[in-house]
């Protein structure tokens, strides 16, 4: 089913192309709190701090692989919003072409350094070896998850955001039902959530595959378009890698900061990781959000409605910043209950470290609306190159605080490191948002004014 978002209400068809989107990603980080509830729960807390000392490295990585795939998705939009087909059909083959080329390359370097990444990340020795097992496991499910988010972005790049839900909804089913086999019943470590994870990532990549080929013709190449193109794939890599590159920028910044957090001790790891999974939940809607107006942002590029791209951006950040001043509020009285999910009652430090993180998330959450819509709209239109500055600015962010204040303030300073990054790269962002619309308007009144020339 696609979806043309050249016509019609911008908030209407923002917000129905988002909430689908909306409740997979919902799904998704469901799944990764019920994950880390059994982990925590079945486990204890050092399973827990285990799995979450490598957060970081799996955003870094993982977060690469959905940002390629993203950018892949915007010359899809582009070509579908402008009504060419083939064109459309040649960039799906050439996607799949480049997918593969990816997952070979990031699979063999992520499990031969999996090692280093562990001691870079100042693993505590008591959690070492766990939190080891269970990223190599999860670098080797890499070309699961690449092809899975290709294929989701290339049905949500013609408007279909519902049949990726779909699938995300039965891989976490399927998930949670493999958690509870391996670590409840089979009684493995944290390797069985690790196992449980790649394989319902499989599922849903080969479900996704199964239903392009049955029911969405125009991401079906056929033989006249299944060749390579050295122009598309130059396309395809100047949209997907600097987009791929601006999660993993993000990332090292996070690294940095959970490094230092690691060499706090188990127990700020523990609050971290349980803390991070109610933070990621909460920024389900502004990912939503902020895809559908990148995907309207494209479509719209595509047919030539400039002056639609601009109230569509406007629409979506009021939306996404409405909802931040909200989950803010929420997370700054109830950061302590949620953080219950994961951890009992009786690790009063942990539940201590938790809620104070959660807070001072809270204070600041409405920066987050601002910078994913601006963010991704700036991707949107075309302008990758400038968006991963904001990554930048978020990394080196982390970087200062994490090295300046975390040895003076320990926990304190980890609370407020995310937040710098926020707020900096959300100002960043809006500023150059407004200025890319720009460009776009006067470069197609150029093209405009060209074509009547011609035709006088």
């Amino acid at each position: 089913m696609t979806k043309n978002m050249t016509e019609g209400n911008p908030a209407r068809l923002i917000l129905e192309f988002a909430l689908p989107l909306l409740l997979g990603n919902l799904l998704q980080q469901m799944y990764n709190m019920i994950d880390a509830a059994i982990v925590g729960k079945v486990l204890g807390k050092d399973a827990l701090a285990a799995v979450g000392a490598s957060s970081s490295v799996q955003f870094l990585v993982l977060g690469f692989c959905i940002g390629i795939c993203a950018g892949f998705g915007v010359p899809m939009a582009k070509y579908f919003g402008a009504g060419d087909i083939k064109k459309l059909k040649n960039v799906v083959f050439n996607a799949y072409i480049m997918t593969a080329a990816f997952a070979v390359v990031l699979t063999a370097v992520t499990t031969v350094m999996c090692n280093n990444i562990m001691q870079m990340m100042k693993t505590p020795e008591d959690i070492y070896r766990g939190a080891y097992s269970y990223l190599f496991i999860i670098f080797c499910g890499i070309p699961f998850s690449l092809a899975y988010n290709l294929q989701s972005g290339m049905l949500r790049a013609v408007g279909d955001s519902r049949s990726p839900f779909v699938f995300l909804a039965i891989s976490t089913v399927l998930n949670i039902f493999l958690d509870v086999l391996f670590i409840v019943v089979f009684r493995m470590n944290v390797e069985g959530a690790a196992y449980a994870t790649v394989i319902a990532q499989g599922v849903s990549a080969v479900a996704c595959f199964v239903y392009i080929r049955k029911k969405s013709p125009v991401l079906k190449p056929d033989m006249s378009d299944a060749h390579i193109c050295i122009r598309t794939m130059w396309e395809l890599f100047y949209m997907g890698v600097p987009m791929g590159l601006q999660f993993s920028i993000t990332a090292i910044g996070s690294m940095v900061m959970q490094a230092a957090n690691n060499g706090l001790g188990s127990v700020y790891v523990s609050a971290f990781a349980s803390s991070s999974k109610i933070k990621q939940l909460a920024m389900c809607p502004f990912d939503a959000v902020a895809t559908g107006v990148s995907v309207f942002a494209s479509q719209n590029l595509g047919a030539g409605r400039i002056k639609r791209i601009g109230r569509g951006i406007f629409t979506g950040a009021m939306i996404a910043g409405t909802y931040g001043l909200l989950i803010g509020i929420v997370l700054m009285v109830f950061g302590r209950p949620l953080s219950l999910m994961f951890l009992n009652p009786e690790d009063i430090e942990v539940l201590d470290a938790a809620e104070k993180y959660l807070r001072a998330c809270g204070i600041f959450y409405w920066s987050l609306g601002f910078l994913g819509v601006c963010r991704l709209a700036i991707q949107g239109l075309g302008y990758s190159g400038i968006a991963i500055i904001s990554g930048v600015i978020e990394m080196f962010a982390r970087i200062f605080v994490s090295n300046r204040y975390v040895p003076k303030y320990g926990f304190d300073a980890i609370c407020y490191t995310d937040q710098a990054a926020w707020v900096t790269a959300a100002i960043y962002c809006m500023v150059v948002c407004a200025i890319c619309v720009k460009l776009v308007g006067k470069k197609f009144d150029r093209a405009r004014r060209q074509s009547e020339k011609v035709t006088e």
